[in-house]
């Protein structure tokens, strides 16, 4: 099963060792991991594997590759980062590029599964390229391509590994070795006496031999205050009817997040009978959306399966693709300065037959580029119901985006897809009929 992952993207693994392979193009990287507890940091500076220390706790690195074995790795563990970092004392590139952004392929069980980060352009030589981490008791991975511009000792620092700085682009320096034990010790020679120091000339004295006052030292400069570190990712599950806000700089540059519609199937009977789900996602441009006490207008613009959107210019929403079997479709949204809302929609396929989308293990999670993620499941057990509004994605708050779990179902047999208005309110079973059947791409 080979799965390409899109940022902020994930998919299951299997049980069993795991191999991550890091590389880049025209750079000389080298490759680590950490071990991070639920707190998002390391249970201590073990927990960071790499040349010096090259395993700890079921995971183990050889040349570029990180090898977990998932059924070794200590319960307290809940997510296993692994690092590219620019090796600069090989010379050549020192700070990753378009061409040098390392990329992560990972091979477990049947699974092979590729990411490809966007460009690193901000003077980072050091990079979380991928994370292995625990959920509802079994193992996914993650696309996260965060970079650092502090090198590899700057980004073990914000997980909480204390290490000496060795310069940007560097490997922490290892622990020194504890002396090896003895049974007898030469007593330290004695030292020299220091040398006295020389006595001082005297002193003048009377007018004529004044001497002109020293010259003041000026105190010396506080030391600058390093910045405070980032805050580790969050990871919420929204109860019914919930809401919470990831933090987001909308005018920086390469800002966006990510919409992940994630699905098992839910049964092998299920499975077997079909089990098509397809991601829409319906919005709102920041530009179109209507002041409080003006009449709203229905919207239009619609991205999914046949339609299948653009980051290059608008909407900037574009889909991954059409997953036909349980698994996942991502939705990747950018320029958040010129978004407004986006409803996150689901439609299952008529061929699928009877059942809820509960049934299927369906649910959405929505993250942000420095690995924050929030989880919207579904808690209806609603038959017969082909669409399913899931989660309100609204850009307008300030200083990030809020997702709120709306769950919202079309009637019976509707076939009709719901329709957002610019207010952000919306209604099940007023849009255009979609009628997906394997002859049109299911």
């Amino acid at each position: 099963m080979d799965i390409r992952l899109a940022k902020g993207a994930n998919a299951p693994l299997p049980a069993g060792p795991c191999r991550v392979h890091l590389a880049s193009a025209g750079a000389e990287i080298d490759v680590c991991a950490v071990l991070l507890g639920p707190d998002g940091r390391v249970r201590g500076d073990e927990d960071l594997v790499f040349f010096n220390h090259p395993a700890e706790g079921g995971v183990k690195l050889e040349d570029r590759t990180i090898t977990a074995d998932l059924a070794a790795v200590p319960a307290s563990v809940e997510r296993i980062g692994v690092v590219a970092a620019l090796d600069t004392a090989a010379g050549g590139v020192h700070r990753f590029d378009a061409a040098s952004t390392p990329r992560a392929s990972v091979e477990c069980g049947e699974a092979r599964i590729t990411f490809e980060p966007p460009p690193l352009a901000d003077g980072e030589t050091a990079a979380l390229v991928v994370e292995l981490y625990r959920r509802a008791g079994t193992w996914k991975v993650r696309a996260v391509g965060q970079g650092w511009s502090t090198g590899l000792a700057g980004l073990a620092t914000d997980f909480g590994v204390a290490v000496d700085d060795p310069g940007p682009g560097a490997s922490p320096a290892a622990p020194p070795p504890a002396p090896p034990a003895t049974t007898t010790a030469r007593p330290p020679a004695p030292e020299p006496p220091a040398a006295a120091p020389p006595a001082a000339p005297p002193r003048p004295t009377g007018r004529s031999a004044a001497q002109p006052p020293a010259a003041a030292v000026p105190p010396a400069s506080p030391a600058p205050i390093p910045p405070p570190a980032p805050p580790a990712p969050r990871h919420i599950v929204l109860t019914k009817a919930g809401s919470d806000t990831l933090s987001l700089h909308k005018d920086q540059p390469g800002a966006a997040v990510t919409a992940t519609l994630e699905w098992d199937g839910g049964s092998a009977r299920r499975r077997r009978a079909g089990a098509d789900l397809d991601l829409y996602a319906l919005s709102v441009p920041r530009h179109l959306v209507t002041e409080r006490g003006k009449r709203p207008k229905a919207t239009d613009l619609v991205v999914y399966y046949r339609s299948l959107g653009s980051l290059a210019g608008p909407p900037f929403i574009a889909l991954d693709g059409d997953a036909r079997t349980p698994g996942q479709e991502t939705i990747t949204i950018t320029r958040p300065d010129l978004q407004g809302y986006v409803l996150l929609c689901a439609y299952s396929a008529v061929e699928n037959g009877i059942g809820s989308f509960r049934s299927y293990g369906a649910r959405v999670v929505v993250t942000e580029r420095g690995g924050s993620s929030v989880t919207v499941p579904l808690f209806s057990t609603k038959a017969l119901a082909y669409w399913v509004a899931i989660a309100m994605v609204d850009f307008t708050v300030e200083g990030g985006v809020r997702i709120e779990h709306v769950e919202q179902y079309s009637g019976r047999r509707v076939e009709a897809r719901p329709t957002l208005y610019s207010n952000r309110k919306f209604r099940m079973g007023t849009g255009p009929v979609e009628f997906k059947t394997r002859p049109h791409g299911g």
